[in-house]
């Protein structure tokens, strides 16, 4: 089927470089290529366009420009926001919460450090997704030092009650962390508005291009550097700084929040019919995520009876990239973490599908994607002895 129309689905593993981002970031590459901590003319422009960027990126964050330091990405923000804290403040305390849906980027930071003997509490979720800030109030104790938990999940979509959550932080005195990734450019960020100390977002989930994120860090909070060596970044993040990288970032943001109004109306639109056509002509199918409070691009489903590995792969030969959950994870075998998280059994959470919406995608392709996923789903429940054992039960 290689005249078959490709359809891209899978906006929250990553998204293109948007052409006007491209246009901005070309000539820094070949024209604009000097380093920033250089006196001579070409790297004071390379600084010129650097400090451009942070201004650009506080103004979308609602944050000063000196609170925002760029990284490689959502992972070495995260990284360096939990590991930081926790070189800083463990004469302190030894306690960090979190949730069990985050990304694995969090997940693992916090095993590190569990394993230098930090204690990690990671707070239940419900079966939406939803973290319950009086979960995470229970939770703190004395020597709590940190709070991370995200602020829209990557695989169904569930956005978090994050202001009420770093209310309770800061009445606490406990500093909290928020992995903004799947957030940025498509829901507003005010670090103010939030009560958040901490905020990672990368560039290429929303049309920049990847190996350039950010972290916020709240004027007046002190974490140890993760990388070491030069000056960069006010002396807290070490290496020549990636300024193409850099330059698309700031200008992809401007253009995400500038249209994210118009762009949330459509992409919920969209979203919400795709969920009601799936789910009206598809029997023993569920929604993963809260039915309401998700990312306008993000629908989850699971099929019971099958595994999401066979969809995806039908799925590929009709046209449609897509994904069973986190781009991270897509190596391995064992279900999501998420899904299990939410109560899902075994059998179910294996045969899951994220669809991600973005900008090329027409209500036409999801209409098709719909009625060649019904096919999909139909063929290999036949073949499943599961379904089988279902249907003669009459159920």
């Amino acid at each position: 089927m290689s005249d078959v129309k490709r359809v891209y689905l899978d906006h929250a593993a990553t998204t293109p470089v948007r052409p006007e981002v491209l246009d901005v970031m070309l000539p820094v590459f070949g024209r604009q290529y000097g380093n920033p901590s250089s006196f001579y003319r070409s790297g004071q422009e390379a600084r010129r366009l650097v400090d451009q960027a942070r201004q650009s990126v506080a103004a979308c964050l609602h944050a000063d420009p000196r609170e925002i330091y760029f990284t490689s990405g959502g992972t070495e923000s995260d990284n360096w926001a939990i590991k930081g804290t926790a070189a800083a403040l463990g004469g302190k305390g030894r306690h960090i919460v979190t949730s069990r849906i985050e990304h694995h980027a969090v997940l693992h930071s916090c095993d590190a450090l569990a394993r230098q003997g930090y204690e990690i509490t990671a707070v239940e979720v419900d079966a939406d997704g939803l973290v319950s800030p009086e979960a995470v109030r229970a939770a703190l104790r004395p020597d709590t030092i940190l709070v991370s938990i995200m602020m829209a999940n990557n695989e169904i979509g569930t956005i978090q009650p994050i202001r009420e959550i770093g209310a309770i932080c800061r009445e606490h005195k406990v500093l909290f962390h928020t992995d903004a990734v799947q957030a940025a450019g498509a829901l507003p960020i005010d670090v103010g508005d939030l009560n958040v100390d901490l905020l990672s977002i990368s560039g290429h989930k929303f049309y920049a291009p990847k190996g350039v994120g950010v972290l916020y860090i709240r004027r007046g909070v002190r974490i140890a550097n993760l990388l070491d060596g030069g000056a960069q970044e006010s002396n807290r993040r070490a290496g020549t700084e990636n300024v193409p990288g850099i330059v698309a970032l700031a200008r992809a943001l401007e253009l995400a929040v500038a249209e994210m109004p118009a762009t949330a109306q459509l992409q919920s639109r969209l979203r919400d019919q795709l969920i009601e056509d799936v789910m009206s002509r598809i029997p023993h199918t569920r929604l993963n995520g809260h039915p309401t409070r998700r990312l306008p691009n993000n629908v989850n489903f699971s099929f019971e009876f099958i595994e999401g590995e066979s969809i995806l792969l039908m799925l590929d030969h009709f046209g449609y990239a897509c994904s069973s959950g986190s781009a991270c994870t897509s190596g391995s075998l064992d279900p999501s973490h998420v899904l299990l998280a939410i109560g899902l059994p075994h059998e179910i959470a294996h045969g899951s599908l994220r669809v991600t919406l973005g900008h090329s995608t027409q209500a036409e392709d999801l209409r098709r994607l719909t009625a060649d996923l019904e096919q999909i789903v139909a063929r290999l429940r036949a073949m499943s002895p599961l379904y089988e054992e279902k249907t003669q039960a009459g159920l």
